[in-house]
């Protein structure tokens, strides 16, 4: 009697401990079906509102509209800039035709030329406030002076150089004088520093002309919004490191933009202003909280990978499961990121993920085939560097030949990369059309075919598994086993009467008439 009061307590322990592990089995089910349900899966199977969901859609209405007023704003200050430059460059570039050539502004070719531009600068600089349209002047250091504009040459140390003797003798260690100005005394430099400004050209590297302005963005006003103060610095070069007997002029600007220290506004900007700073707070309000619940249901998902991880080593002995600028910058990456999150919901319905699944089956082929394609294209940029550099212009550097290369690639600007190579040497204009030619074959007809062709074949294995069914991992295996749970996308993929919209939480039920002509 003793025996058999053991055996039936031992047999008791057993059964309790089986239908717990069903139990516990059943609740992990359970949780990981729940977990893979779309937003109004959820709602309908435990009545779980879509928080997240509802965040991210008022998140992407936020920080699209605050794209959108940035953009607005940020296109005014690049105007600014812009014709600020442009007013530059007229006041202070003798000839200057408004368009720049090869990146430099203007071009001279005589000596007089050179002293003709270098005193053009320097006069209208003495009379800026004289001449300029806009709201700019002279800057200030921080005792209320006048900051000077500086001039500064570039020499040889020494040299002297006989073309018709074919001889030279230089040394090529540089050496640097410069002479500040005061804006107010401009009109006396040159009578007091006449011996700075007799240049030996064939000693002569560059001169540069520095100085800083402010200037005020006055436009944003119509806008609502309260001006900003600009310091620009101010560079012009002219430049003689070639020898060729071309001095090519630059004028270079840094705007640095800043509040203004001391202003008074009527009107409706400054209250403009305190809503825009209501509106943003309110934005990081709404981030924060996306971040919250998009932290949370990280934490969740990860105790629920450790909870099945767990049961499968227990059970099955597996332990892995397979399966201004910078304003610019932050806002631009920001939009990108939440459009792009927006795609996981539309993971739930695999007919309307065709895109996001076609590339994950096809990233890996694609990487292998552009780390092959891309060493042959590195090969035909090197090439066209260094023997097409000197006669043509898309050729002259690396970053130029890709991106000239890319462009034929795709099919743009053809003829006008064939017409556009000097015609000086018959060698190189004949290795010219055989380049061209080869690579446009070759990458056009075969490397971007092939490209095409496996994201093709991609595509075609998805739609045949939208068809047949996708493989069952072994989670989906797992999930298969419990049948009396509610609805979630496989079921739904199963049963031909029922159906659900992408925009609505309601389900379809066909009528019966329906039913019977299906049958």
């Amino acid at each position: 009697m003793e025996l058999l009061a053991r055996y039936l307590d031992r047999s008791n322990s057993v059964s309790s401990t089986t239908t717990q592990d069903l139990i516990k089995e059943e609740n992990l089910r359970d949780d990981l079906k729940f977990y893979f349900m779309s937003p109004c899966e959820k709602y309908r199977a435990r009545r779980h509102i879509p928080w997240k969901l509802g965040v991210q859609i008022l998140k992407i209405v936020m920080i699209t509209t605050q794209l959108v007023l940035f953009g607005l704003n940020n296109q005014l200050v690049v105007s600014y800039k812009e014709e600020n430059a442009m007013a530059l460059k007229n006041l202070f570039l003798k000839d200057y035709s408004g368009v720049d050539e090869d990146d430099y502004s203007v071009a001279v070719y005589s000596q007089q030329g050179v002293y003709d531009s270098l005193f053009y600068v320097l006069d209208q600089y003495s009379q800026l406030s004289r001449l300029a349209v806009g709201p700019i002047s002279y800057a200030e250091d921080e005792d209320s002076g006048l900051l000077p504009l500086v001039i500064c040459k570039n020499l040889y140390r020494r040299g002297s150089v006989t073309p018709s003797d074919e001889a030279y003798d230089i040394d090529a260690q540089l050496e640097t004088v410069c002479l500040p100005l005061d804006p107010k005394t401009v009109h006396l430099w040159k009578t007091q520093n006449a011996s700075f400004f007799d240049l030996d050209f064939y000693r002569l590297v560059d001169v540069k002309i520095t100085f800083n302005l402010k200037g005020i963005n006055l436009q944003t006003v119509q806008s609502r919004e309260l001006p900003d103060c600009y310091s620009f610095s101010v560079m012009i070069t002219f430049d003689n490191q070639c020898h060729s007997g071309k001095v090519k002029i630059f004028l270079d600007i840094d705007a640095q933009s800043s509040a203004c220290r001391g202003w008074k506004i009527s009107g409706t900007a400054q209250k403009n202003t305190h809503y825009l700073l209501v509106f943003d707070g309110f934005v990081i309000v709404v981030c924060l909280t996306s971040a919250v619940l998009c932290t949370r249901s990280i934490v969740l998902a990860v105790k629920l990978l450790q909870r099945f991880s767990r049961f499968l080593h227990e059970n099955y002995n597996r332990k892995s499961l397979t399966s201004y600028d910078v304003c610019s910058i932050f806002l631009g990456t920001s939009t990108l990121l939440v459009w792009v999150g927006v795609i996981r919901y539309l993971g739930y319905f695999q007919k309307y993920n065709v895109l996001i699944l076609t590339m994950k089956a096809a990233f890996p082929k694609v990487l292998r085939f552009c780390c092959c394609a891309g060493m042959i294209y590195l090969g035909y940029t090197f090439c066209g560097w260094i023997v097409l550099g000197p006669y043509h212009e898309k050729f002259e550097g690396l970053s130029l030949v890709a991106e000239c290369l890319f462009s034929l690639l795709n099919g743009d600007d053809m003829f006008t990369t064939f017409a556009q190579l000097k015609d000086k040497n018959t060698l190189v204009w004949i290795f010219s059309r055989a380049y061209l030619y080869s690579f446009i074959s070759l990458f056009i007809y075969m490397v971007l075919s092939l490209f095409i062709a496996l994201i093709t074949d991609a595509y075609e294995t998805i739609k045949n598994y939208q068809r047949d069914g996708f493989p069952l991992t072994d989670l989906q295996k797992f999930l298969r086993d419990q049948k009396d749970f509610g609805a979630s996308e496989e079921s739904r993929q199963m049963d031909p009467y029922t159906s659900y919209s992408v925009f609505c939480c309601c389900e379809k039920v066909p009528e019966s008439d329906d039913i019977a002509l299906i049958s």
